[in-house]
């Protein structure tokens, strides 16, 4: 009988060189979340001063280093193999749970595949060249949308559902509910333990830092204040300022560096 085009499509979403090709995505998100990390510790220790702490300084810092462009080429490849393997998880994986369930999974597995694609395309935009960061897209982009008919509600929620996004990952961290996604049984019960400290410790500060974002993005739209409208670098940038915000930062940087150790090891006990 021959293959029907549904079956053909979910054949495709579950194919062997697609499951490599987002192993290897998952590597290069790893390495990302490294180079922000590394990034923050400069900022927090105040040796980056030209360099922007988010995801486009990650990339431009890789872009700078020998084969840098080539090694960004292939994080973009990635990157968008990464996207494509949570767009068939949205349309086939959850087609046989019920409810609520399936549009919580379906839905979180589109936003992952339109951020790693987001991601991917950042990449493939340094290695031609683009110098924006993404500070100042998000930026000139929340500008354009106060501007337009309900624009300041529009932001406002957006920051809310960035900051929302931030607390379901330290949720996720506090409750290990990662464990799910990951099949460590060949390791050892430490090793075990072990990478789940690593996840612990990442989706939590990952989460801490997503929720100031989210908070300076509501407020640039509830003041109007467009400078505050800006990305991680600048979250990192407030937490600097407070009481102990140094050793704030530091350990938000090390939850980075943890989040993309423990990406690194999902590119081999990952379920897919």
């Amino acid at each position: 009988m021959a293959p029907t085009a549904g079956g053909t499509v979910e054949q495709a979403g579950d194919s062997a060189s697609l499951e490599a090709l987002a192993r290897i995505g998952l590597i290069a998100y790893g390495v990302v979340h490294l180079l922000i990390g590394w990034l923050a510790l400069q900022i927090a220790w105040g040796a980056a001063a030209s360099k922007s702490a988010d995801s486009s300084g990650a990339l431009r810092t890789l872009a700078e280093q020998p084969f840098g462009k080539i090694l960004l080429g292939l994080v973009a490849v990635g990157l968008v193999a990464l996207a494509l393997w949570q767009a068939s998880e949205t349309i086939w994986r959850y087609r046989h749970r019920a409810g609520v369930t399936r549009l919580r999974k379906q839905v979180t597995s589109g936003a992952k595949a339109v951020m790693y694609a987001a991601l991917g395309v950042s990449a493939a935009a340094v290695v031609l060249g683009s110098r924006a960061s993404s500070a100042q897209a998000q930026q000139q982009a929340t500008s354009g949308v106060l501007a337009w008919p309900a624009g300041q509600g529009i932001v406002v929620v957006t920051g809310l559902i960035i900051i929302g996004v931030g607390v379901a990952g330290v949720i996720k961290g506090l409750k290990e509910s990662f464990r799910e996604e990951i099949d460590t049984s060949s390791l050892s019960p430490g090793a075990r333990n072990g990478v789940a400290r690593l996840g612990q410790v990442g989706y939590v500060a990952k989460g801490v830092a997503l929720g100031v974002v989210g908070g300076l993005l509501s407020y640039a739209a509830l003041t109007f204040h467009q400078q505050k409208a800006q990305g991680l670098d600048a979250a990192l940038q407030t937490i600097l300022v407070q009481p102990f915000g140094r050793v704030l930062v530091t350990a938000v940087a090390l939850g980075f560096v943890a989040f993309g150790l423990f990406a690194m090891l999902q590119s081999r006990y990952r379920r897919m």
